[in-house]
């Protein structure tokens, strides 16, 4: 029963948007970029929910993609990750190829941002034809919260933690680096405290939410109105408009509530 709720606010919010078929084209490549960081449950609300996953996969395959890669850079242990969040096996079910990070394919690329010039990105990330990013809407300590920008971090190598001087506009740099085709935000459960690991289920509220769109900026603008934020107070948000980098107007973000 919950597993249908959610695929259908995933079908909900792309039929709001046009289809995916207006997205992803027959013998497409797709890489699908959730939030697998932490070993923690679907339930936790550290991971993007499995269930989302697997239906943007489905939906991929339904509007003749060729392939669906499923790939992130996590902070725990990857096998553990992977597992304990569900997104391995919901993605491999849906037919999609799910992959761990190999260190021989981090390759130093010119980010050209005005924080970072070049880093150590992983491959697969710009070697595909659709790149889909799924990121789960939860507190962040030093960002305050992790939404779609910050989400990239998973797709770089390096050492990630030296971005934390910078992080907010590190987020932009990369956002504007990879430029997804597609954005779409998980808040079926939302991590409101002690992110972004969690594990605490009192830190978690049930939001039933899933936004999808085009613009990341509008996106996190969105999801900051989840918490009782608006978009100006992250600073990520703030960075990428004084660039006019994106759209955080608000009435340009279309979700589904089902």
């Amino acid at each position: 029963m919950f597993g249908e709720k959610r695929e259908e606010l995933v079908k909900a919010a792309m039929e709001a948007l046009g289809g995916m078929n207006r997205f992803i084209s027959k013998g497409d490549k797709v890489l699908v970029k959730p939030n697998i960081g932490w070993d923690r449950t679907p339930e936790q609300a550290a991971n993007t929910n499995p269930t989302v996953v697997r239906t943007l996969i489905d939906l991929c395959f339904a509007s003749g993609a060729k392939s669906v890669l499923v790939v992130d850079y996590t902070c725990n242990e990857a096998r553990r990750c992977y597992t304990r969040s569900g997104i391995a096996k919901a993605a491999e079910e849906a037919g999609a190829k799910v992959r761990h990070i190999d260190d021989n394919k981090f390759r130093e690329m010119k980010i050209d941002g005005e924080v970072l010039k070049q880093w150590p990105v992983y491959s697969d990330f710009v070697e595909v034809d659709k790149l889909i990013n799924v990121p789960i809407a939860k507190h962040h300590t030093l960002a305050r919260l992790s939404l779609s920008m910050k989400n990239w971090l998973g797709a770089i190598g390096g050492s990630r933690n030296q971005l934390h001087q910078k992080l907010d506009e590190s987020c932009v740099d990369l956002a504007a680096f990879f430029q997804p085709t597609l954005t779409v935000l998980d808040a079926v459960r939302i991590l409101k405290a002690n992110g972004p690991q969690g594990g605490n289920l009192k830190d978690v509220e049930k939001l039933d939410t899933v936004a999808a769109g085009v613009d990341q900026v509008t996106i996190d603008s969105f999801g900051a109105t989840l918490f009782g934020y608006k978009g100006e107070n992250l600073g990520s948000v703030r960075a990428a408009t004084k660039r006019e980098f994106g759209q955080a107007d608000l009435s340009k973000v279309l979700v589904a509530n089902v």
